[in-house]
This record gives structure tokens, sequence and C-alpha cells, in this order.
């Protein structure tokens, strides 16, 4: 394939996802990877092949069989033919192709997983540990789990915080990024630490002046996803919490205990910024299952 041209092409589709439907930096350059690969692929096996015009159903085929074949899950694969259709639309309004070989591309069925949440006593015991180290961190990590209970953000947008985006008064936190910023309520236990930790705590963290992140490392920058994952891990561990917990676990038990309260789903789905009012339900799913349980016991 002509390298140049084709590159050009993801660089455009890349830069509208970002900039028209502001589309997150994460998923923008996973984006990146599934069509980089692609299109190595396509080199590799069809070097003739020099446009996208050039790519057809056969070859779409061939990369999808690639892919089973390297071991990659039927999730990852079905993730990536998303990621081709989206790509192939893109070329198809901007006539860059005539048709579009993923109109009628397969895709391996995804069994989706109800996800783990954590127990109204394994979250208390999460929550105690950081109450046992008075300190700035201690502070700052008491106000990260408590708030990414109380609000059900997802991991990147608890790092992106800025101060201002949290109003203590009104007791809410302003979520997402410009154009899909959403306001969450947060509970008194989340305000209550960020009363803590944001007027003393944050200060003596960041040593930087005029740092906005809400949340900072050791060295005064902004937190990373990294960062916070590896502080979980260690509170899990602390707590005695014997199965993997993840700041997605957290999103995940804030959403099902919210149903298991007798909130609506749509509520919910605002709340955690779902599009798709499909993804919100498989957490009352999960509730279902476990009213269910829960009354075969009881007989």
């Amino acid at each position: 394939m002509g390298r140049l041209c084709v590159e050009e092409h993801i660089r455009e589709f890349l830069e509208t996802l970002e900039q028209e439907k502001r589309y997150a930096r994460n998923t923008v350059e996973a984006y990146r990877n599934d069509l980089t690969q692609l299109m190595y692929f396509a080199q590799n096996e069809r070097p003739t092949a020099t446009q996208w015009s050039r790519v057809d159903k056969p070859l779409l085929l061939t990369f999808v069989m690639h892919l089973r074949e390297r071991g990659y899950t039927a999730s990852s694969v079905a993730r990536k033919v998303a990621v081709l259709r989206t790509f192939f639309r893109f070329l198809g309004e901007r006539r860059i192709v005539d048709g579009d070989p993923t109109a009628t591309l397969g895709s391996p069925k995804v069994e989706k997983h109800l996800p783990q949440v954590l127990s109204a006593d394994e979250l208390v015991r999460l929550m105690a540990v950081p109450l046992k180290n008075n300190t700035p961190k201690g502070l700052r990590d008491r106000a990260m789990l408590e708030l990414l209970y109380a609000s059900g953000m997802r991991v990147t947008e608890l790092t992106s915080l800025d101060v201002d985006d949290v109003d203590l008064q009104a007791q809410t936190v302003r979520v997402g990024r410009e154009g899909k910023r959403r306001i969450v309520p947060i509970q008194e236990r989340a305000t209550e630490a960020l009363t803590q930790y944001v007027p003393r705590a944050r200060a003596e963290l960041s040593a930087r002046e005029g740092e906005r992140a809400l949340f900072v490392n050791s060295h005064g920058d902004r937190l990373t996803r990294q960062g916070l994952w590896l502080i979980i891990k260690e509170y899990v561990q602390r707590a005695g919490i014997t199965f993997p917990v993840t700041p997605q676990t957290l999103r995940h038990s804030f959403a099902v205990h919210l149903l298991s309260q007798g909130a609506d789903v749509q509520s919910v789905q605002h709340l955690l910024g779902h599009a798709n009012l499909s993804t919100t339900q498989l957490y009352a799913r999960l509730v279902e299952t476990t009213e269910s349980d829960g009354a075969e016991r009881g007989k």
C-alpha cells in the first residue's frame, strides 16, 4: 500500500474522532493501533494494494483469521472489526472508497460477562485502609477511593479532574471532556474526604505553582492512570480482598448498588456517561441475578 497516502487517511480519521466527535485520547490511540496493524498486514499480504480502495472483503477476512490464529480473544477481534467498520464508513463519506468492504463482514460473537462488584463489607474494608495513614498521601488516597465509588467515574475521568471541577458546597463534580461533560452528585463521605484533602494535603503534595490537577503524585505532577491502578492494588491487598480490583470495579459497584437501592436505569446511565442504554442494562441484569439467587436461598 502507498504508505504516505493511507497513513494520511488514518490521520484525518483520527483527527475527526478527537476534534469533532470528542473521543477520549485513549480511545483514539486504540483506533490508531488497530488501523496501523491492518495497514502493515495489508502491505505484507498484498503489496500491490496501494490504496484503501484496494482493500476488499477477502483481505479483511484474511486479517480476521490472522488475528484469531495469533490468539486474539473474540472480544478483541470484535472490537477491531468495529473499528474497521467505523473507518471504512469515514472513507466512504469522504469518497475515498466506492464501496464498504466491511458492510457484510462478520464479527465473532462475544459473550457479555456480568461485572464483578465489591460487597458492602469489602467496600468498608477497602475505604478503611487509607484512614490509618493521616498523611497527605493517605488523605489523597482516601479522597480518590471515596470519589471513585461515589461518582462511578472512569479512571481517565478521575485523573483528568482539575480542582475547579469539584464543587464541595453543592456536593457535585464536573466529569468528562468539553462537549460531553456531565454533573455528578457525590455522597457525604466523598465530600468530607475531599474537604480534608484539598485545602491542606493537596497543597503539600503539589510543589509546582499553577498545577490545576485535583490529584497529584509525590512530585507534584498530575497522577497518571498507571499510578492510580498501583495505589488501588496496594490497598486491595492490605484490605485482604482476594480477587483483582481495578478502578472499573468501583465503577461497577457504584452502578449495581444504586440499582439495588431502586434507582432507574436511565438515571444510572446518565451518571455513568454511557452512550447506549444496553451497556447500563448489564448492571440491571446483575442486580436481577443477585436478587433471584437470594430469593432461592431464602426458600
